[in-house]
Order: C-alpha cells, then structure tokens, then sequence
C-alpha cells in the first residue's frame, strides 16, 4: 500500500513501478476492443511541489516502458489505478488526473 510519504521520497519524474495485467474487467480494462491482451503500464512520480503522480499504459507487447512513459495512455479509473498501485486514500488525492 503507496503512501504518501513514499510517495514523496521517490525522485521527481522516476518509474516507481511497472507491471502487467489484461485488459479484462478484472485486470486493467482500458477499451472493449482486444479483450485479454496484455497491458503494460508504469507509474510515475510528476514534478508538482505536492508529489503528483500518474499512471500509464499501452499493449505490452507493442511497446516498451520507455515509450509508454512518453506517450502512453493515462489511467483515469480509480479502481484502475488501486489494481496498479494499491494507495492510501491521502496518496490517491495527488492522484493527476
């Protein structure tokens, strides 16, 4: 469970975190097209004062972690997001939305 005060520790714009999952209901559902294929998604701490984050994701087996930092997809979802990076409630509210 991400707090926020791990959170701030992080370095600003670092990958903290990276993993995959489906895109399935039950993993990371990001669009009814491709149902089951694989997700690649990585967290990232921003560079706002108050220790902003945020998620992205794009086909796992398309892109790499440094193309889906740059220019992947941002997961909006909050129980997307718990699925990810499970977090206290104080770190999902620096949540970027």
């Amino acid at each position: 469970m991400l707090t926020l005060e791990e959170l701030q520790a992080f370095p600003d714009g670092e990958v903290f975190a990276t993993g995959v999952l489906p895109n399935t209901p039950e993993g990371l559902f990001m669009t009814v097209s491709n149902p089951g294929r694989e997700l690649r998604w990585i967290a990232k701490k921003g560079y706002a004062p108050n220790g902003d984050w945020a998620i992205y994701c794009h086909w796992a087996d398309t892109y790499d972690v440094a193309w889906i930092t740059e220019e992947g997809d941002k997961v909006t979802m909050v129980s997307n997001i718990q699925k990810c990076v499970p977090c206290t409630e104080e770190c999902l509210s620096h949540y970027r939305k």
